[in-house]
């Protein structure tokens, strides 16, 4: 009887730290209160970035101007894409790509970096990757900042029906970047290796994704080219959540589809039109942020052990 016992209990996985089951309402009543905690990384996190500079915060300000500079030299100068006010277009792309892009790099490491606090410290762990995604957004607000100073100084009309779809984008980025940070995040613990994989896809993500050419290019060369096993760039661009996310940020700031004369910048498409592609990438990412938060809480629990 003792030998089955035995035997029995060396089957049982002991969770440290969790529950075996999410129960999503629960969980985010204990999210709430720990939403000092939540502030204080965020606040921590924002210090440490700008700790090693000089510049301070300044630095987010100065960085996507100098991004600016660059690119608009590359292709106004260096190969003229004839883009009016191509500094706003830039910038209203860049914006949108550089919170995803900083949310999934900080939250890769987010657990691994506070490796010390897991190790002494109860709180839900859901945390460390959602205060990547807040650090993220300090410098989105600033660079925010930026972006509005070149639309005053360029005189850019960007008022109208089109900044309706700034809230539905702005929405949808939040909850895909905060799903994908919230899975790589879990998975780093047990694979280190995963935050470089993740800095690789996003440089290879960011060419695939209309930031630095304009979208309305590709759906020409759509025409001018026969698609591949019906596949053409056009539904390459739509497959692609972050560059629907992008657009969306562009029509939103930006706002020209077509010049004259009357070549397409911008995806030649409505406004309703686009706001439904939004919205069904906003539903897709709720998904697979459940998926995420499922997988990175049924991880959490042995997080401590992993990282030893």
């Amino acid at each position: 009887m003792k030998e089955t016992d035995t035997a029995a209990a060396t089957d049982v996985i002991v969770r440290t730290s969790e529950p075996p089951r999410l129960h999503v309402m629960a969980r985010l009543r204990e999210l709430w209160g720990a939403r000092q905690i939540l502030a204080n990384l965020v606040r921590k996190g924002v210090k440490v970035k700008y700790k090693s500079s000089g510049l301070g915060p300044a630095g987010s300000i100065l960085n996507p101007a100098l991004y600016l500079a660059v690119f608009t030299l590359v292709f106004t100068v260096v190969l003229p894409n004839r883009i009016p006010q191509s500094p706003v277009y830039l910038r209203s792309g860049l914006l949108a790509w550089n919170l995803f892009g900083n949310a999934l790099g900080l939250g890769a490491r987010s657990v691994v970096d506070n490796g010390n606090l897991v190790n002494k410290v109860y709180f839900p762990r859901e945390v460390l990757p959602l205060a990547s995604v807040g650090t993220a957004l300090v410098d989105f607000a600033l660079q925010a900042v930026v972006l509005s100073v070149f639309m005053l100084i360029l005189r850019h009309r960007f008022w109208g029906m089109n900044l309706l779809l700034l809230p539905l984008a702005v929405l949808a980025l939040l909850t895909l970047a905060t799903a994908l940070a919230m899975f790589v995040a879990a998975v780093n613990v047990r694979y280190r290796d995963t935050q470089h994989l993740v800095a690789l896809a996003l440089l290879i993500w960011f060419w695939f994704t209309p930031v630095v050419y304009p979208s309305g290019y590709l759906v020409r060369a759509s025409v001018a080219h026969r698609p591949l096993f019906g596949v053409s760039y056009y539904h390459l661009i739509l497959a692609n959540p972050v560059a629907d996310i992008v657009l969306g940020f562009q029509r939103s700031l930006y706002r020209v589809v077509a010049p004259p004369p009357g070549k397409p910048i911008l995806l030649p498409v409505s406004l309703p039109w686009l706001a439904a592609v939004l919205g069904a990438v906003f539903v897709g990412s709720l998904g697979l942020l459940l998926l995420s938060w499922r997988t990175f809480f049924h991880r959490s629990g042995d997080f401590a052990e992993d990282l030893g």
